[in-house]
């Protein structure tokens, strides 16, 4: 089963990126202050909020200076089962002691 597609993978980065933005903005830090707090370069803070493109870890490294880690931390906790055939998958890991 496929399903719709109503984004593409860039489309998604850059609205995280326009969100962590509106964050920083909203708490008066700038792109070179957040660099200095985050530990990450001026250059890439630039890149992710012009074009959504960052490491996991640098982001995380962001997320953590701005103080919204718990968001990263949450990200796919609360994923519904698509079908019952999941939830039988799920329960056979935690049997056999993967999860």
């Amino acid at each position: 089963m496929s399903s719709l597609q109503w984004e593409t993978v860039e489309e998604l980065d850059q609205k995280l990126a326009y969100r962590v933005k509106v964050i920083r903005k909203r708490r008066s830090i700038s792109q070179q202050k957040l660099a200095l707090m985050s530990n990450v370069s001026y250059g890439s803070i630039k890149r992710f909020e012009s074009t959504g493109q960052i490491s996991l870890y640098s982001l995380t490294k962001i997320a953590m200076a701005l103080h919204i880690e718990g968001d990263l931390r949450n990200l796919f906790t609360q994923v519904p089962y698509r079908n019952l055939q999941e939830v039988i998958n799920e329960q056979k890991q935690r049997d056999s002691g993967v999860l």
